[in-house]
């Protein structure tokens, strides 16, 4: 199923976009960004708690592209001690792509 970010395009040009979009970002299901992609430790994203952080905004004629910054935690399994598993503060980008006549979105990890 394709994610849709409505609110974001219906602000889109507006003071609000930011907030709106921020606010659609952080509440996305668990599995819809790309975060498994980002850990840096082998470890499994927890998307439970993410704050995102926009970068910028452009559009063509046909997409509206954010660049965004992901804040979350890498959960990372150890050697079955008393402190197993721990989570670590991780950081990616993402190209957050917006369809200006559907509101599909797609999510791509920036490198």
């Amino acid at each position: 199923m394709m994610t849709r970010l409505v609110n974001s395009l219906q602000h889109w040009g507006s003071e609000d976009f930011k907030k709106v979009l921020k606010q659609e970002l952080e509440t996305l299901a668990d599995d819809v960004l790309p975060l498994d992609q980002a850990t840096c430790q082998g470890g499994k994203a927890d998307a439970s708690d993410i704050s995102a952080l926009i970068n910028s905004a452009t559009e063509n004629d046909r997409k509206i592209q954010v660049r965004v910054g992901i804040f979350f935690n890498e959960i990372i399994a150890g050697c079955n001690c008393g402190d197993d598993p721990m989570a670590e503060n991780t950081y990616c980008e993402l190209l957050v792509s917006i369809d200006k006549t559907s509101a599909e979105t797609d999510f791509t990890l920036q490198t």
